[in-house]
């Protein structure tokens, strides 16, 4: 890809240059416990009962972002279904967001509809364009960014927590630290697109950088 070009997936989070809630911040793991559980709802999930010698498994929720089926759309008749996408950019937004506010990044309580902070874009997809045997082999290509945003997201873990701390002291998240954080959530972004959501053929950059 040319680094002149900008990858087909963006992420951009709107500083907060301001004071942040410290009661908020302070207990942002309980506060984003039902909007996580709103999220959660929307993944495949399932419950199991077993009662002596029989058993049962009750699937619920919505499938979560599409795969398997664009994957098939795209390898039998080259077609992204719009309202596939739709749903799969949507969704990406809704997490997004809440991502946003467990990271500390925004002291907004996550909207399941509208933008708020996070603005988060994907060129919609053309499948006549996109590759059709590529999207098996994807998952195996990407290998290499798993592997850094495992890495990155530990980091990214203690950085929130230092975040923490500096905005129960000072009210304000460190920009440094902000961007850090921002620009792992964007290289998994541009990561999902590629291997997942399928929207993409352009190999990610290596790259915090918009």
């Amino acid at each position: 890809m040319d680094d002149t070009t900008p990858y087909p997936a963006s992420l951009e989070i709107d500083y907060p240059d301001r004071q942040l809630n410290r009661v908020t911040t302070f207990f942002r793991v309980f506060t984003a416990i039902p909007i996580a559980v709103v999220l959660g709802s929307l993944s495949n999930s399932e419950w199991s009962s077993t009662v002596g010698s029989h058993s049962a498994t009750y699937r619920f929720g919505a499938a979560g972002l599409l795969f398997v089926p664009v994957l098939l759309m795209l390898l039998f008749r080259r077609k992204y279904p719009g309202w596939w996408f739709d749903w799969n950019l949507e969704l990406s937004r809704f997490s997004a967001r809440v991502g946003a506010y467990i990271a500390l990044l925004d002291d907004t309580y996550p909207s399941t509809d509208e933008e708020q902070s996070v603005h988060l874009q994907i060129d919609r997809p053309d499948g006549e364009r996109l590759s059709r045997w590529l999207p098996l082999v994807k998952w195996l290509l990407a290998i290499p960014h798993l592997i850094v945003l495992a890495f990155l997201s530990i980091a990214a873990i203690f950085v929130v927590v230092f975040a923490w701390f500096a905005i129960l002291f000072t009210g304000r998240y460190p920009r440094g630290a902000f961007g850090f954080v921002v620009g792992v959530m964007r290289w998994g972004l541009r990561v999902t697109c590629y291997a997942i959501l399928l929207t993409t053929d352009q190999y990610p950059p290596f790259s915090l950088d918009r």
